[in-house]
C-alpha cells in the first residue's frame, strides 16, 4: 500500500524553517520570540503565512467563541508552536480542534525546548 503524504513539500519547507530558527536562536526563549523568528524566515523564503490568525468557533451556525492559530501557512497548514518540556494530549487536541473547525487537512505541532526542536504532523479525525 502506498501512503500519500499530505503537503509533503510544503511540510518539508516549514520544518526546515523550524530548524533554521532553532539553530540560530538556540534554546530558552519565549514562544513569541520563536514565533517572530519563524514569521521572518517565512517572509525571507517567500512562504505566504498569516500569524495569530483569528478563527471563529461555530455551533449550529452561531459563533460561540474564537481561537487563534499561531500560523496558517499557504492557506493549507496550521502551525502551532510550543515552548515547554514536552507536548501534552491537550496540545494535540488543540490542533485537532483547529483542523476540525477549519476544514484544513494538516497541522504541524512544533516543540522548542532545551533538547532542540521536534515536530508532529497531525491529521484531523475525519481523514
Amino acid at each position: 500500500m502506498i501512503e500519500k503524504v499530505i503537503y509533503k513539500e510544503l511540510s518539508y519547507k516549514i520544518v526546515g524553517v523550524l530548524f533554521e530558527v532553532y539553530n540560530e536562536l538556540g534554546p530558552g526563549h519565549k514562544e513569541k520570540h520563536y514565533q517572530s523568528a519563524v514569521s521572518k524566515e517565512f517572509r525571507d523564503i517567500g512562504l505566504k503565512h498569516a500569524k495569530e490568525l483569528c478563527a471563529k468557533l461555530k455551533f449550529k451556525d452561531e459563533v460561540v467563541g474564537q481561537y487563534y492559530f499561531d500560523f496558517l501557512v499557504e492557506d493549507k497548514i496550521i502551525l502551532e508552536l510550543k515552548c515547554k518540556d514536552r507536548l501534552s494530549r491537550k496540545d494535540f487536541d488543540q490542533v485537532k480542534g483547529y483542523l476540525s473547525q477549519s476544514g484544513l487537512k494538516l497541522g504541524i505541532l512544533a516543540l522548542f525546548n532545551n533538547d532542540g526542536v521536534t515536530f508532529k504532523r497531525i491529521l484531523p479525525n475525519y481523514l
